[in-house]
């Protein structure tokens, strides 16, 4: 009973000591081996690349800001382009000499800012014969200000229907106006920007009608981010409206929860969308860091940070 119970506890001890021998020499044998099943994983993207590009609208933000502060700040900030809106403290008016438009023009082409769009208040809605073709005129000029200036286009809206009309003659003037603009706008290398606004003609059927009337490449959608474009059938209907017409986007604070704006950007990606999205947001003492902010939530709804 000793003799063996001494034998087995010595071949136990030789087989686990074999075992130990034969563990390192397999791991002495495989240093490559282990080596790669170490090695990290590599980085996963989880979004498409974006070529959306962020930019800002002088109202309400910017609206006290010089063209230097705008470029300044702007650039701080790491956005890439701004939309004047007129009236503003920038001064870029049709009453501007062709000088004054040629140093404006020369002052953006120097920075890293693009000069993207001149924001107007034109609309053609108005019953009265007269005031519309006033307002027509008028938008040519700003069209040809826009094109002296080195901008992109300009940005006119609709605001509202007129009771007495009826809506469907209303949409179709509006229409028929973006059609004339749109032919004068290309032979200066401008755009128009309709901007998604007012009372009824916010919503995006009637945008759609305005923009199958006008019927012109060089005429295109400002999507405004309106509680309206929740409306009727919802935000995918809404949108799949009018996304091949969207030339510029405006956006309002991001945080705020009335809104599906991480769905708004999704989908933009997704329709092969490369234009500016201006952050359309009140004024603030501390403007470059609300920028930063912004900027870092809105990269942050696209998965890019």
């Amino acid at each position: 009973m000793h003799t063996n119970r001494r034998q087995f506890l010595k071949d136990a001890s030789l087989g686990v000591a074999s075992l130990g021998l034969a563990s390192a020499a397999l791991g002495a044998a495989e240093p490559k081996q282990a080596k790669q099943k170490q090695a990290p994983a590599p980085a996963v993207s989880f979004a498409k690349k974006s070529k959306m590009k962020l930019g800002t609208v002088t109202y309400n933000l910017a609206m006290d800001w010089d063209i230097a502060t705008i470029i300044k700040h702007c650039t701080a900030a790491k956005f890439e382009g701004v939309e004047l809106r007129t009236t503003h403290k920038h001064g870029v008016e049709v009453t501007l000499t062709k000088d004054q438009r040629t140093e404006v023009k020369k002052r953006f082409a120097d920075s890293p800012v693009a000069l993207v769009s001149l924001g107007s208040a034109f609309d053609y809605h108005t019953p009265d014969a007269a005031k519309l073709k006033k307002d027509i005129a008028a938008t040519k000029e700003y069209l040809v200000l826009a094109h002296d200036v080195g901008a992109a286009g300009i940005k006119v809206r609709p605001n509202g229907l007129p009771k007495e009309v009826p809506v469907e003659k209303t949409l179709e003037q509006i229409g028929r106006s973006l059609r004339e603009l749109g032919e004068f706008a290309a032979g200066h290398g401008q755009k128009l920007f309709l901007e998604v606004h007012g009372s009824g003609t916010s919503l995006l059927p009637h945008v759609k009608k305005i923009m199958d009337v006008a019927d012109h490449p060089n005429a295109g959608v400002c999507w405004n981010s309106n509680a309206t474009d929740l409306a009727g059938d919802g935000f995918d209907h809404n949108f799949n409206l009018v996304k091949k017409k969207i030339f510029t986007v405006h956006m309002r604070d991001l945080y705020l929860e009335d809104y599906p704006f991480r769905k708004l950007l999704t989908a933009l990606n997704d329709s092969g969308y490369t234009g500016f999205c201006f952050a359309e947001i009140p004024s603030s003492p501390d403007p470059v860091r609300v920028m930063h902010y912004y900027r870092s939530l809105w990269l942050a709804y696209q998965g890019l940070l």
